[in-house]
């Protein structure tokens, strides 16, 4: 049997692994998680995902390990919340890297943000980011993002 393949099909062939992947991942990741999924479980979900991507996402960056547990950390807190007070019936999440920041963003929620004292609070999210908000979104609910700088002398 001979398989014909198109000029681009061959040169993608072609490509070293490597360089696929970087084709393939772009900037971000991104997740879906049902609605049948627990706060608990979801948090588990997000974070070993997030754990087995993250490393590629940030691949031969300076301070890559350090800035993926920071994502982690924000990523568990922002599902936690999202999936106590959701809004639309699948909770979508994304990590996306612009080179020097980290922006986790997952959605979406009821409500706004809590204040800083409310207890479930933000604590690492706030403590983490250098900036945080919510816009909406297409549910009728509220997609909150959260932008991790890079730890000094990382980049």
């Amino acid at each position: 049997m001979n398989v014909t393949t198109s000029t681009a099909e061959g040169r993608l062939q072609a490509l070293s692994s490597t360089m696929l992947r970087r084709l393939t991942m772009d900037r971000d990741i991104t997740f879906i998680i049902g609605p049948e999924v627990k706060p608990a479980d979801a948090m588990a979900r997000a974070t070993a995902f997030a754990r087995r991507t993250l490393p590629m996402l940030l691949e031969g960056r300076p301070g890559a390990e350090a800035a993926a547990s920071d994502a982690i950390k924000v990523l568990a807190e922002l599902v936690d919340i999202t999936a106590r007070d959701r809004r639309s019936t699948d909770m979508l999440g994304r990590v996306a890297f612009d080179g020097v920041h980290l922006t986790v963003s997952v959605g979406e929620m009821h409500s706004p943000l809590p204040a800083p004292n409310d207890e479930p609070g933000l604590y690492l999210v706030r403590s983490l980011a250098d900036d945080i908000g919510q816009y909406d979104g297409d549910e009728g609910g509220r997609i909150t993002w959260a932008s991790i700088p890079p730890r000094p002398g990382t980049f």
